[in-house]
Order: structure tokens, then sequence, then C-alpha cells
């Protein structure tokens, strides 16, 4: 797979590996061999790899269906959520609203009563100003008569 066929390689150093046998590393490099020139014995290791790999993949699959049924949950919970924020909040402006009507109606009553007692000052501010045209000159004339008296007796 790396190298031609027929060369021989040679390391500088020899491989040392503790812990693993002289069989686990054939095997390691029966891994890393052409498939087309593997033997029973590769067959045997990638068949094994394949297992492990399905193993993998069955593992992940199933990891990925539960993280979708969590985020589905999630989501689920989140709706339901807004569906209560969104039904508290209509019954807040269901509130709001009303307490505007009785804060506008009291308003127009206010405003009602307001120009009924501005019409009333209205009125009694001209009678008032009638009086005291009439009463001035009267007070005048009973002054002039209080001299004329007052000047008699003297």
């Amino acid at each position: 797979m790396f190298y031609p066929e027929g060369e021989i390689v040679k390391f500088c150093r020899p491989i040392q590996e503790p812990g693993f046998t002289t069989a686990e590393i054939q095997e390691l490099w029966s891994l890393l061999e052409d498939p087309a020139r593997s033997n029973s014995g590769s067959q045997d290791s990638s068949q094994a790899v394949s297992l492990i790999d399905e193993e993998r993949r069955r593992k992940r699959m199933i990891s990925n269906r539960e993280s979708a049924r969590r985020s589905r949950l999630r989501k689920k919970r989140h709706l339901e959520n807004l569906a209560v924020q969104t039904d508290r909040l209509k019954m807040k402006n269901q509130e709001l609203k009303r307490q505007l009507n009785l804060v506008v109606n009291r308003y127009y009553m206010v405003r009602r009563q307001n120009e009924g007692l501005w019409s009333e000052f209205v009125a009694l501010h001209a009678r008032l100003s009638d009086l005291y045209r009439i009463s001035v000159p009267m007070q005048e004339k009973e002054n002039s008569c209080m001299q004329i008296s007052f000047n008699y007796f003297s």
C-alpha cells in the first residue's frame, strides 16, 4: 500500500511498543495494507472493524434520536409556555381595555359637569355685573341724599 511490492523497508530503530503482542502488531499492520492483498486473517479483522463501525453508527443513531426527542420536548414545552403567556397577556389586555373605558367614561362625565359649572359661572358673573351696575348709581344717590339730610340737621 505504501511501498511498491518487493521493496524491502528497513527501520533504523526497532519498533518497540510495550503492551502489544506480535500478533496484535501484525493485525494493526494488516489494517493498513491494501485490501486487494489481504488474506483471510485480515478479512476477519476488517469484519471486526466494520462491526465496530456499525456499532458506533448504531450508538450515534440512538444518541441522535434521543437528542431529537429531547429537542421536540423542549420545543413543545416552549410552545406551551408561549400559549400560557399569550392567554395571560390577552386577559391583561382585556382588563386594561376595561379600565380605559371606565376612565374615558369618567372623563366625559367630569367634562360635562365642568361645562355645566362653567355655564353657571358665566350666568352668575353676568348677573353679578348687572347687579353691580344697578347698585352703584343707587349708592351714589343714597350717599347724596344722606349728605343733604346731614346738612339739613346740622
